[in-house]
């Protein structure tokens, strides 16, 4: 039986290893900064930096979210992940914004890892594309982050 070789080049997209360095350059960051105070403040404006290159429509939206999760659930704590803004309770991530731009998509997502509190039988949704912000979607993100935190 032969081997085959495979490199990361093939395994990964281009935006998915530019989204690991990401996270790489953010874990560093990090360790750097002083104090627990220090490091909050810091992440928060990492996470306005980084909603502040996106495009129009893009940045509209995660503005959007920004604000809805830090009224709703002001137990997260703004992070990058893996460049991406991102909310975290104990400093695991509960939910993220992914731009479309960031992976070349036609609709942005709000997602929600496993430490989320949306279990809801035996299946249940834990990303949602976002089109538009209208008040109907504001209430439903809401919704979601004050449960996700529940």
């Amino acid at each position: 039986m032969g081997r085959t070789k495979s490199s990361t080049s093939q395994t990964f997209t281009a935006e998915e290893r530019a989204a690991m360095k990401e996270h790489a350059e953010e874990r560093k960051k990090e360790a750097r900064r002083a104090s627990r105070a220090d490091k909050a403040a810091a992440a928060e404006r990492d996470v306005l930096d980084k909603i502040a290159t996106m495009s129009d429509h893009d940045r509209a939206l995660a503005e959007r979210v920004h604000a809805i999760v830090r009224e709703n659930a002001p137990t997260l704590a703004p992070k990058l992940w893996y460049g991406m803004p991102a909310y975290a309770l104990d400093g695991k991530v509960v939910c993220f914004f992914q731009n479309a731009e960031k992976f070349k998509v036609r609709y942005a997502t709000l997602g929600f890892n496993d430490t989320a509190k949306l279990d809801d039988g035996d299946m249940w949704a834990t990303s949602f594309a976002l089109v538009n912000m209208t008040p109907e979607v504001e209430e439903r993100i809401a919704e979601l982050v004050r449960r996700a935190v529940g």
